[in-house]
């Protein structure tokens, strides 16, 4: 590599933050900017990467020859700081370039799917790492297990969360991939559900060896030169699922794992609901095709601790639970909602969601409006808007109308602890992909001392 510093422009994100981790780790000089500190770019700073937070050229590395620029097609156009590098001679590429770049010539694992890929991927990464073969992971969240969003190995094994964005899954070519879900998302980027059903049959095309589909979806041995498999929670027709199910009164369920080369038997599932036991087959179809030894697979699996935001206990005792989930899309507040009714029935759970997008919320408030019905009490906050402009008409109240919960109320964000102190809790769960993030060691501690 002929480069010296690679400079990121939004090295706070989830998928930015893992590589720029990786190439520090090789022992390149490297920095970056975000609009605003978090406690993951903290941790960057803490590891000896440099991060500011103003839009200021004169702080990106002089030396376009030595300088690799990478950014995420989040930051918007006019950014000073991509425009400079822009047109200043800086070699400037996406992160997905930069993924698929650093998986050339390596076995690459990847996990695509509208929902579901955070947890699935890196316990897949989880299962490679305490078999002793190892892989090096880049993580679309923070795994518990390890505190981190990356994983490094000298073995050649890739694993990578495969993100439909911006189609930025079409720069991996895996040679094992599992697509856990096509649903209608990113409505801003694709237009329609046809749309993002293409380019998962183009992602499908990329996949050499083995492709994993959940049971049900639309792709056919036609899209792909890959030999498919098929896995579901509990459909007997699909050549990897459960049996044998059982639940514990904390919410962790234990099955038989039934795949074309037998049965594993009573694996205990270290993370709460049926929809992390779908997900733990689907992880588990992937190393057992990669060549993982089923006892190893069995043991990872009950010891995971999950991904940070992803069904994450933070309370769990008889009357009390707080759990927090990253679910910004229907199907997946749908899917946890399901799951956590499921552990715990004849309980009240109440719901805080913060709306991320303003485009996603306009596309999908009939369909937020009745998942979030099937809670007890919803308590919904204003919108994120993350890297858009306001749209008129476009509020939380478009969902608000329509739900049908037996309570609700409508909360800015600034009076949710607040209200939150006075209510009385059963199960609470918050969700959201913006900054509810930063709410929930607060409700923990609160909830903690009840």
């Amino acid at each position: 590599m002929s480069w010296s510093n690679i400079y990121f422009i939004g090295i706070g994100g989830i998928g930015m933050s893992a590589i720029a981790r990786y190439y520090k780790f090789k022992g390149l000089n490297v920095s970056g900017y975000d609009r605003t500190p978090s406690e993951l770019t903290a941790e960057l700073e803490a590891e000896g990467i440099a991060v500011h937070y103003e839009d200021r050229p004169d702080l990106i590395p002089q030396g376009p020859s030595d300088t690799l620029v990478v950014y995420t097609p989040a930051v918007p156009a006019e950014l000073e700081e991509l425009k400079y590098v822009q047109s200043h001679g800086y070699r400037v590429i996406k992160r997905s370039r930069m993924l698929g770049e650093i998986s050339e010539g390596q076995k690459c694992l990847a996990v695509a799917g509208t929902h579901g890929k955070t947890t699935t991927s890196t316990l897949t990464a989880h299962i490679l790492h305490e078999s002793g073969e190892g892989c090096t992971a880049f993580l679309g969240g923070i795994s518990k297990n390890y505190g981190t969003n990356l994983l490094m190995s000298h073995n050649p094994v890739v694993v990578a969360e495969a993100d439909e964005f911006d189609r930025s899954f079409l720069q991996l070519h895996p040679e094992t991939a599992v697509i856990t879900a096509m649903d209608a998302d990113h409505l801003d980027i694709y237009g329609d559900l046809a749309h993002v059903q293409e380019a998962f049959r183009q992602f499908a095309s990329q996949v050499s060896g083995h492709l994993i589909i959940k049971y049900g979806l639309p792709i056919g041995k036609d899209d792909t030169p890959a030999r498919i498999h098929t896995y579901s929670f509990d459909c007997k027709a699909a050549d990897f699922h459960a049996e044998n199910l059982r639940c514990d009164n904390l919410g962790h369920y234990s099955y038989d794992l039934h795949h074309p080369g037998g049965v594993i038997r009573d694996i205990r599932v270290g993370t709460l609901g049926w929809v992390n036991v779908e997900n733990s087959v689907a992880a588990a179809a992937i190393c057992l095709l990669h060549g993982t030894k089923a006892e190893a697979i069995r043991s990872a699996i009950g010891s995971f601790s999950g991904a940070r935001r992803r069904l994450d206990e933070h309370v769990n005792r008889p009357g009390l639970t707080y759990i927090d989930d990253y679910a910004h899309h229907p199907a997946e507040l749908a899917t946890a909602i399901s799951s956590i009714r499921d552990i715990f029935p004849g309980r009240k759970v109440t719901a805080v969601f913060q709306p991320h997008l303003y485009t996603r919320t306009r596309d999908f408030a009939a369909e937020f409006a009745k998942a979030l019905s099937a809670v007890d009490k919803l308590i919904l906050l204003d919108i994120y808007p993350a890297r858009e402009e306001p749209i008129p008409g476009v509020d939380s109240g478009i969902i608000f109308k329509d739900v049908t919960a037996p309570e609700k109320v409508l909360l800015k964000k600034e009076e949710l602890m607040q209200y939150l102190e006075k209510e009385p809790v059963d199960v609470l769960v918050t969700f959201g992909a913006g900054n509810i993030d930063r709410f929930v060691e607060p409700i923990a501690e609160m909830l903690g001392k009840r």
